[in-house]
């Protein structure tokens, strides 16, 4: 495996929440706009590549036993960094996040990395691996924010982008709207990944 491969897999191959169908709490519950999803993911992946390191570096001392315990214990630890850091700097978007900083903790995208990952491979590769899962997972909530965003409020990363007689589709605000757009979003993908496979076998 090259560290190319793990990160670039994370921005495609294994993208959450698209194709590991994984963290999908915060994914339908945060993505009410752009700016959320962005700092959603970001917070999201600052925990995921540490928690990562961590566990990685600590891999041979953690007895098999008490390894998922330990894993949590080291999440939540950067959770707790990520949450005191918005407080004190990012105030208003930790309002707006609310619950869902401190449920990073139980997120599955990080738990799952660190068990299938991270508590098998070296610092170098669980790094790459982490930010490869964390970008791809920023950039799913904000695409997902964004669509709702736009439609449900006629505006993009807070700015109008649409004609101020347009009629906002509240709807996609809503935690039903959320379901949804990842839906079709979900469609899309399977789509392209089956076009690609048919030009691949041609």
């Amino acid at each position: 495996m090259s560290l190319r491969s793990e990160f670039t897999k994370g921005l495609w191959e294994t993208i959450p929440p698209f194709r590991l169908v994984l963290g999908l709490c915060p994914t339908l519950a945060v993505t009410t706009s752009g700016i959320n999803g962005i700092g959603m993911g970001l917070a999201t992946t600052f925990v995921l590549v540490f928690s990562n390191i961590f566990v990685s570096l600590l891999r041979r001392y953690i007895p098999s036993q008490v390894r998922i315990a330990s894993f949590i214990v080291i999440i939540a630890s950067f959770v707790v960094i990520v949450e005191l850091v918005m407080q004190a700097y990012f105030f208003a978007l930790f309002k707006v996040l609310g619950i869902f900083i401190p449920l990073i903790v139980v997120n599955c995208i990080i738990l799952g990395r660190a068990e299938a990952f991270a508590s098998k491979n070296g610092p170098i590769l669980s790094t790459a691996d982490g930010l490869g899962i964390g970008i791809g997972f920023t950039m799913s909530l904000f695409v997902l924010g964004s669509i709702r965003e736009f439609l449900g409020s006629g505006t993009l990363l807070g700015l109008p982008v649409l004609w101020s007689s347009y009629e906002p589709f509240a709807f996609m605000l809503k935690p039903p709207g959320a379901f949804v757009a990842l839906g079709i979003l979900l469609a899309l993908i399977n789509l392209i990944s089956r076009l690609q496979s048919a030009r691949g076998g041609s």
